[in-house]
């Protein structure tokens, strides 16, 4: 059978409260930002379904387990999770690459007899402007592998014969900054000049204008749920081990980085031992989309013409969901 794909939890939202706001009775929602909230919805679907295994319905994700009274998920049941954007924190910390340590960047070629002079692949003026206007955009994309070992530099058609000495490697001239706050007791960050303004893999909370937050960070808290797992804990009283996710999907024309995501979510994690039976550092997939959220911010103003007023976006910028995929049978 082919694998079925629902949406069945989302959320959308850029805020939280400040520290002093926070309540201890639990009345106050602390943190709404989109990750959370898709969350909190996320939970609801696995109560819901647990109610329906309990009461005998067909429909329901869950199965009995092992263990009496203990439920597991069916099989071939796989939780994905996407976020319009790349989350706030340690995985925001991207490299500014270098462009110009690419001595073999590509040159205009000589035109090929016949060819008109001018034709090619070239971007509109409003794309030669916004160019000019943003250093960042004319950065290129080097992928985290390369950076390490040399770059593998684009060459103009023709000029192939002149390529394996020129080019050099790419190193990283500056950081993408991350409003997040590292949190009392980290080493912090340096702050210095270029790519090491940040110090990478620390505990930060969310970022906000105005007094500080004690929410942690998008980062921070997709790394726990990649060790603890997404139900909850008053959920893995009735579970026999926790619901990982299969993958993290990033929208796509955002900053981005394979590394840095990894290192956020993954990597850092590392060191953590001796969990319950169940419970492991997550080997969740990590991807980007080549497709990007409609209604961002960066989406919008590339559709104003620019006689038009400038766009300012209100707090639901963001938007997060976890689609359910039922996988075919072997699979």
């Amino acid at each position: 059978r082919p694998a079925r794909l629902a949406v069945v939890a989302l959320g959308t939202g850029t805020k939280c409260i400040g520290q002093a706001q926070m309540s201890q009775s639990g009345d106050v929602l602390h943190d709404s930002h989109a990750e959370v909230v898709a969350k909190r919805s996320f939970q609801r679907y696995l109560l819901h379904q647990l109610w329906l295994a309990a009461v005998q319905q067909e429909t329901s994700i869950f199965s009995p387990g092992a263990e009496q009274g203990k439920w597991i998920l069916r099989p071939h049941i796989i939780f994905i999770f996407f976020s319009s954007h790349t989350p706030c924190g340690d995985a925001s910390i991207i490299p500014v690459m270098e462009e110009e340590a690419q001595p073999c960047r590509p040159l205009s070629p000589a035109p090929a007899p016949g060819a008109r002079v001018g034709s090619g692949l070239q971007g509109n003026g409003r794309e030669a402007e916004e160019s000019a206007a943003s250093p960042l955009a004319k950065k290129p994309k080097v992928n985290p592998e390369d950076s390490a070992q040399g770059a593998a530099c684009p060459l103009a058609p023709g000029a192939a014969e002149h390529s394996a000495t020129m080019c050099s490697p790419v190193q990283a001239i500056d950081v993408h900054r991350t409003g997040a706050k590292c949190v009392p007791g980290e080493a912090g960050d340096s702050q210095q000049p270029g790519s090491k303004y940040h110090t990478v893999g620390l505990l930060r909370t969310k970022p906000g204008r105005g007094p500080r937050t004690a929410s942690m960070s998008c980062s921070d808290k997709l790394a726990r749920w990649n060790v603890l797992g997404w139900q909850g804990s008053l959920l893995m009283h009735f579970l026999q081990q926790p619901v990982y996710l299969s993958a993290v999907v990033v929208g796509g024309k955002c900053p981005y980085s394979q590394e840095a995501m990894e290192r956020a979510i993954i990597a850092r994690c590392q060191h953590v031992l001796h969990l319950p039976d169940g419970f492991q550092v997550y080997k969740v997939k990590i991807l980007q989309s080549c497709l990007h959220f409609n209604h961002s911010r960066r989406a919008v103003e590339d559709s104003q013409l620019p006689s038009q007023d400038k766009v300012v976006p209100c707090g639901a910028g963001e938007c997060r969901g976890l689609p359910k995929w039922r996988r075919a049978k072997g699979s």
